[in-house]
């Protein structure tokens, strides 16, 4: 019989553990596997070269955590059986399954209006019919409906397992060590108190760097302006081959990208979801690449810009960007092209980032007199005070000339 309590050795957290069958039998699932090539940060390598790193190390990395907290949580008293261990770690090990093609950027593309989290429980429900239902506890505690509320907020809230792996995955991949948080400093901190997740009072400095340095990840990594261009391309590449696809010209592609490229929109079907399942990153380059000679100019221009690395230029701003200004880059670059449809080409993005969000579950601090207390309630918190409001970066981009 196969052992499948296995090690898995991560170059972030070292040694990862497989302590429940169920967990290797959902890895080696293709659904599970195809996450091997899906990049976890998109096009991040182009500005980072180290950040080639996929969603299947970030999903492994999150499960770790999730059973180090469990057992955290378990030394201070908190009463988990093995049916909920497995289920929390079940839940977070699938929370991205159903991430497209390079994550986010292409999310509502592919599948009209359908968020990643959507597509994961409905791949999560198929695998319950498959494994007979033995996902079921993971599935509730995914979507908050399990009586213990504190398991779905180490899936997702403002600090979650997720959140701390991709933090200390991005940083170790980018180089950029302005994300690295002491993620096992924070898990030591975590405790619950009715049911709540909360972080006891002496950790409320490890909570603000873990929030600040989000913050700094956002700004110079995710939303670093050529991160955002190269995150907008994307969407414009599929954006343009799909308009060309309803115009009946038929764009080479895999015969997946080609069926999504075709569909109009619709309520999901059967095949729709199995087709999806077999996609990931390389069908995306490969149509770029061969998409590099379109006659079309806007599909080449962009496909070329991400192929040959020869992206557009940007000039970023806290404000918006006067329309005359943006009129005259048009103008300018109608001329150099010799085009009447530059408009196609000059784009302003936006990105907004708010660190951490008061009212949206916010953090608690348990005191030693057993009281909770809201982090940015604390007399002892220094930055939350400031990471409590919004910030609005505005990015230009337009054809070198």
């Amino acid at each position: 019989m196969q052992n499948k309590l296995k090690i898995i050795n991560d170059p972030v957290h070292g040694f990862i553990k497989i302590p429940h069958e169920i967990l290797f039998d959902i890895i080696e699932h293709p659904y599970f596997q195809r996450l091997r090539r899906i990049s976890q940060t998109g096009l991040l390598n182009l500005i980072f070269p180290g950040a080639t790193h996929t969603r299947f190390h970030h999903a492994l990395g999150a499960m770790h955590l999730m059973f180090t907290a469990l057992e955290t949580l378990k030394q201070k008293g908190i009463d988990i059986s093995v049916e909920e261990e497995k289920g929390a770690m079940l839940a977070i090990l699938m929370h991205d399954i159903g991430h497209g093609p390079f994550s986010h950027a292409l999310e509502n593309m592919l599948m009209d209006d359908w968020h990643h989290e959507n597509l994961s429980l409905l791949l999560m429900n198929r695998l319950n019919d498959e494994f007979d239902g033995q996902l079921s506890t993971a599935i509730e505690m995914f979507q908050g409906k399990y009586h213990r509320k504190f398991f779905n907020q180490l899936i997702s809230s403002q600090l979650d397992v997720d959140r701390l792996d991709y933090l200390k995955r991005d940083s170790f991949f980018t180089g950029v060590s302005e994300g690295n948080v002491n993620t096992q400093r924070i898990i030591s901190m975590m405790n619950v108190c009715e049911d709540e997740l909360v972080i006891d009072a002496k950790g409320v400095y490890s909570i603000e760097n873990f929030l600040t340095a989000r913050m700094f990840m956002y700004w110079q990594v995710y939303y670093h302006k050529t991160s955002a261009l190269a995150e907008f391309i994307l969407v414009k590449i599929l954006q343009r081959a799909k308009y060309l696809a309803s115009q009946g010209v038929d764009l080479p592609a895999t015969e997946n990208l080609k069926y999504f490229l075709n569909r109009g929109k619709s309520e999901e079907t059967d095949e729709d979801v199995q087709r999806f399942t077999q996609m990931d990153d390389n069908d995306i380059i490969h149509a770029m690449k061969l998409w590099q000679t379109s006659d079309d100019f806007i599909l080449s221009y962009w496909c070329q810009c991400v192929i040959q690395r020869n992206l557009p230029k940007t000039i970023i701003s806290s404000q918006p960007f006067d329309p005359k200004f943006v009129e005259e880059k048009i103008n300018s670059t109608n001329e150099f092209l010799g085009i009447d449809n530059a408009h196609e080409l000059v784009h302003e993005i936006e990105r907004t980032l708010l660190p951490y969000n008061t009212d949206k579950q916010p953090i608690f601090l348990l005191q030693k007199s057993g009281k909770i207390l809201r982090l940015d309630e604390s007399e002892d918190q220094l930055l939350s005070g400031l990471i409590t409001n919004k910030t609005t970066r505005y990015i230009l981009t337009f054809p070198r000339y």
